[in-house]
């Protein structure tokens, strides 16, 4: 590799150039008459000298052969203009070849931009490509991009080009697209102009030589460039693509390959290919391999330089690669576009590309015959088996063939599926057990395949033939779901009349009789390959036991009715499969998809009701446990949180720690989980596949030991965000042991700690970690004992640090004193926008220094000072601040000692505030003096939103006074007067101005005592009212008159979306009589009684 970037990044001096003028003529004799084999001068020759003009667009770089650069002046350098037109010649036949045209075709934004990844994952390497998907929900890796233009180029200015390459991707995602693109744009001048030549092949092509040598390899891709021996006169700066390992015929073995270094030398092509990449042929050569994740597993980690991914479709991807199939028919686009995405696994799945091709032309077909079809044919397809037989129906129908063609009888077409079971299936079968996806003439007469059935439109469907630079055609099937699908079909055929094991392909085994035998001898041979290779496979196999795809393929593929005796038994032997094991593995989940395949979702169903009752007990067996780790899969609930709180045993736990890893969410709290189980997830929290967004682990039994085990994790964990410790027992040790964490973690961004009796010693080391992180944006200590010197230190921390939004100290015991250390880092800190400083002993003193602090700040959005020792002279204080600060938005202030003079100065400072929008003065002994004074700013403040005066005792006088201001008022949303001492006088004036108000749309008035006069003048109010939504009259005395009244007052009002009318002695009668009138007058609305 560093050879490599001295000798790009050097140019060609006059020491290069062959020697005298005479010795480059001489060159070029002997290059053209076909002697330069042996010329150790030709890599010299073929280099353009400094002197020659450069292409404009090359920014200073060489381009050898630039379609849109001048060419080279003659004499005496002879050399790079033979090498530019051979070199042309390969650009032109590059084009011709990429099936993209000679026009500029841009390729694709997820084409056009790769994941830059740091390795393969575990699932990656040890699973099939559907479980991929599915484990991972679809969703890429979080992981830096890097576009196409740089994908060979150095990282940074430090770094050098990577010679070995990697990329990775699903089958059916685009490698091979991926590779045209790119050819296709190298060839056109428009990319990659660091690189003088690009050598495309594809292990297709290789497969087709028992033995190759380096020199053969590169003039195979360039034939242009003359005799064999002189290919290794351009690779100075060349680019070697080998498209497909997966495909490779045979898998390479870097431990026993012999080392080869050269290049004349003929060696087995999975020889050859190891020896390039590991640099024993041509070392100067960029080397871009492209690869299912599996098999890219074959090439040491240490080998690769540079490892890429393509991510599959996004949403709107999805959306407009159906657009594309069904241009002119907008309902039928739709409704395909509703189906995938009503159903979560189809719509999973069909972020692989060619998938979400194979679903469309599936459910199109679906679409247009849904006309005089059974019924229980026009339910959209619920399992792949469903999916994959509707594909099928559509290639028996013809769908694609030249619109004269007559459509052959129904005799025909079933006799033709059959054939092609019974012939194409067999191939597929075993060339599925052989790990071979790509066929040759030689493998289809060996299988007994007729020519002649290739060229079916239903062949068409499931085959796919390309010419390779050879004489020989290629085959390989167009997805290799659709291989698995036809293997299964042939199994579920030959099963019935097999006498031995149809795995065994010699022929010779144990006899093996009936379908119930073979269906077995599947089951086994898929739950022992480790890497799920016959997942898929068995899927297919279980689905074509299900009544919905044998009434499908009933005539065609199946006979009506056949195994369908089995289906009982089949269910019961794929059950018996989940045994007791410590670990569920990938297998046993594949059982459960098996399972739903074959339309048995008994086991799953009865997980899911554990789940919801929150019961233990329903999960301890083995095969629960199986099926919820299925349903932390596929279930749309769990996709967007795992709730597995009060259901979970750290058995149970632990049998689930593969799948945890790709659960976005997970609530796990009240568990009884103590520091064992915190080591365990500790070990998922470091795994590198750890897709774990969020985590609560509230109210479990952690101490010090599990917070460390924790603590460990996010010292390597890049996927946490938000980490829920409450009501644990941590203490300051575990506190200590997070914090250190914390000094390096860089993605955890929230973190509650609450009633963990940290003291002052967890919250030095809380504040010793945000002098250094700035991530954490949320961090909750409430309820931790701590005091005067604990908020000192976090306030020190508070002096430096910018990120953090939100600190919650509230029940603790930090006083006066504590709160001036706050005050003093909140004119410095101009970050955190949300304080809680609830029940902490803070006075007056506290406050004033508090609110000299928000004088200045012009960042805290949010404080809150409930059940303090807030008195009036403290109000005085908030005064002054309304009247200066222009930042806070919510303040709250319920349970202090305000009494009406605090409340009053406090009104006289709302009247002049623009930003304040919630206020909660809730349980502050204030009258109706505090209401009069509220009410008047009200008519003149146009900010605030929400009003809190709940458990005050106003009176009527204070609600009149309050519902004078609604009637001018268009800005408060929200009045909360519950338990405020308001009769029917209160009431009445608050209907008046209910009347005539534009914009409230909550209104409590819970536990005073309205009675029917005050519930008739609520009722007058709203006949016309259109704003309000919610109105509470719990507790009010209104009889069953007002509530009637109340409920028959909805008729004219359609906007209420929900009322509360409990403990207002209606009786059984009158709830019906209210029932059935809010059901009549307004059925939208819901009503509490």
């Amino acid at each position: 590799m560093r050879k490599q970037e001295v000798r790009a990044g050097g140019g060609a001096g006059p020491g290069r150039g062959g020697g005298s003028p005479a010795a480059q003529v001489k060159a070029l004799v002997d290059l053209l008459a076909g002697k330069g084999s042996q010329g150790i001068h030709a890599p010299q020759a073929l280099d353009r000298t400094p002197d020659l003009p450069q292409d404009p667009h090359s920014n200073g770089r060489t381009d050898l052969g630039g379609s849109e650069g001048p060419l080279p002046r003659p004499s005496p350098y002879l050399g790079p203009l033979f090498a530019d037109l051979r070199i042309q010649r390969h650009r032109e036949a590059l084009l011709d070849r990429s099936g993209l045209g000679v026009e500029p075709r841009e390729p694709p934004a997820r084409l056009a931009s790769l994941l830059l990844v740091d390795g393969l994952t575990d699932v990656q390497l040890r699973e099939h490509d559907f479980t991929q998907v599915e484990a991972t929900r679809g969703a890429s890796r979080a992981a830096r991009t890097i576009d196409l233009d740089g994908l060979f180029l150095p990282l940074s200015r430090v770094s050098i080009p990577p010679r070995i390459s990697i990329t990775v991707g699903v089958a059916g995602v685009g490698k091979t697209t991926l590779v045209r693109y790119f050819t296709h744009l190298w060839a056109r001048g428009q990319l990659a102009k660091d690189f003088s030549l690009v050598l495309p092949l594809s292990f297709r092509e290789l497969n087709t030589h028992e033995k190759l040598s380096a020199d053969r390899l590169v003039w195979s891709a360039c034939p242009h460039i003359g005799e064999p021996g002189l290919a290794a006169a351009v690779l100075a700066r060349a680019l070697l693509v080998l498209d497909g390992l997966d495909e490779c015929r045979t898998p390479l073995d870097f431990s026993n390959t012999a080392a080869c270094t050269d290049p004349k030398k003929e060696i087995q092509v999975d020889s050859l290919v190891t020896n390039i990449i590991r640099g024993n042929l041509f070392p100067e050569v960029s080397v871009w391999v492209t690869s299912r994740p599996s098999a890219a597993g074959q090439i040491p980690g240490g080998l690769v330089d540079r490892m890429t991914e393509i991510r599959g479709f996004n949403q709107e991807e999805m959306k407009a690669c159906l657009e594309q199939m069904f241009p002119e028919d907008q309902r039928l686009r739709a409704w395909v576009l509703a189906q995938v995405q009503a159903n979560s696994n189809l719509y999973l799945m069909c972020t692989v590309p060619a998938f979400c091709r194979l679903s469309g032309l599936a459910l199109g077909h679906l679409y247009r015959h849904r006309q005089g079809a059974p019924d229980n044919e026009l339910v959209p397809p619920s399992t792949l088996s469903e999916i994959y037989s509707w594909y099928f129906r559509m290639a028996l129908c013809g769908e694609g063939q030249d619109k004269g063609k007559v459509s052959p009888r129904i005799e025909q077409v079933a006799q033709g599926a059959r054939k092609m079971v019974g012939t194409l299936g067999r191939m597929a079968f075993h060339g599925l057990v052989r790990r071979k996806y790509v066929f040759y003439e030689q493998d289809l007469k060996a299988f007994g395949v007729d020519l002649g059935l290739l060229q079916t439109a239903l062949c068409g469907c499931f085959l796919q033939q390309e010419e390779t630079r050879g004489s020989s055609a290629v085959y390989c099937f167009s997805h290799l779901s659709l291989q698995e699908f036809v293997a299964a079909a042939y199994y579920y055929s030959a099963s019935k009349r097999a006498i031995f094991d149809l795995f065994t392909e010699s022929g010779v085994s144990w006899p093996r009789l009936g379908f119930l035998t073979h269906f077995r001898s599947a089951v086994q041979r898929a739950m022992q390959a480790e890497d799920g290779q016959l997942d898929v496979f068995l899927r297919f196999l279980s689905g074509l036991l299900s009544p919905r795809v044998n009434t499908l393929l009933s005539g065609s593929l199946v006979a009506p009715g056949e195994h369908q005796g089995y289906r009982a038994q089949v269910a019961g032997l794929l059950q018996g499969c989940l045994v007791s094991k410590a670990t569920v593995s990938a297998r046993a989940i594949n059982i459960m998809h098996c399972l739903h395949e074959l339309q048995h979702t008994e086991l799953a169903r009865s997980v899911e009701e554990a789940m919801e009752l929150g019961d233990p007990a329903r999960l301890a067996s083995p095969a629960h446990r199986t099926a919820l780790a299925y349903l932390l899969q596929v279930s749309d609930a769990c996709a967007q949180e795992a709730n597995l709180s009060l259901c979970l045993s750290q058995a149970v736990l632990q049998s689930l720690l593969a799948q945890l890893l790709y659960c976005r969410s997970l609530r796990l709290d009240s568990n009884q989980f103590q520091d064992p189980t915190m080591e365990l997830l500790g070990s998922v929290l470091s795994g590198k596949d750890c897709r774990i967004q969020k985590i609560s682990l509230a109210e479990n039994q952690i101490s010090n030991k599990g917070a460390k085990a924790l603590a460990r994790s996010l010292l390597v964990n890049r996927s946490l965000t938000a980490l829920d410790l409450r009501c644990n027992a941590i203490g300051p040790q575990g506190a200590k042991a997070l914090a250190d964490a914390l000094k390096i973690n860089r993605t955890l961004a929230s973190l509650s700690l609450q009633s963990n009796r940290i003291k002052d010693d967890g919250a030095r080391s809380m504040a010793e970690a945000l002098t250094n992180n700035w991530t954490l944006c949320i961090l909750h200590l409430q309820k931790n004992t701590i005091g005067p010197m604990g908020a000192q230190y976090m306030a020190d921390a508070l002096k430096q640090n910018r990120s953090l939004k939100e600190l919650m100290l509230s029940s603790n015991s930090i006083g006066d004193g504590g709160t001036k250390s706050l005050a003093e880092a909140l004119k410095v800190n101009q970050g955190l926008e949300s304080l809680d400083l609830q029940s902490n002993s803070i006075s007056d003193s506290g406050v004033a220094a508090l609110m000299g602090a928000l004088c200045t700040n012009q960042a805290l959005l949010s404080l809150s000072l409930r059940e303090n020792s807030i008195s009036a002279d403290g109000a005085q204080a908030l005064a002054h601040a309304l009247r200066t600060n222009r930042t806070l938005r919510n303040l709250d202030l319920t349970a202090n000692l305000l009494h009406d003079q605090g409340a009053q100065a406090v009104a006289k400072a709302v009247r002049e505030n623009r930003a304040l929008t919630s206020l909660h003065l809730q349980w502050n002994f204030l009258q109706a003096g505090a209401a009069e004074a509220l009410g008047q700013a009200l008519q003149i403040n146009r900010s605030l939103t929400s009003l809190d005066l709940q458990e005050n005792a106003i009176g009527d006088k204070g609600a009149a006074a309050v519902a004078s201001a609604l009637k001018t008022n268009t800005a408060l949303t929200a009045l909360y007067l519950q338990v405020a001492s308001i009769g029917a006088q209160g009431a009445q004036a608050l209907g008046e101005a209910l009347a005539m108000n534009t914009t409230l749309e909550i209104l409590d008035l819970r536990g005073n005592a309205i009675e029917v006069s005050g519930a008739k003048a609520l009722a007058n109010a709203l006949k016309v009212n259109s704003s309000l939504r919610r109105l509470n009259l719990q507790e009010n005395a209104l009889g069953m008159d007002g509530a009637i009244c109340v409920a028959t007052a909805l008729s004219g009002n359609h906007r209420l979306q929900h009322i509360n009318l409990q403990g207002n002695h209606i009786g059984d009668s009158g709830a019906r009589m209210i029932s059935e009138a809010i059901r009549t007058n307004a059925p939208t609305c819901t009503v509490e009684m």
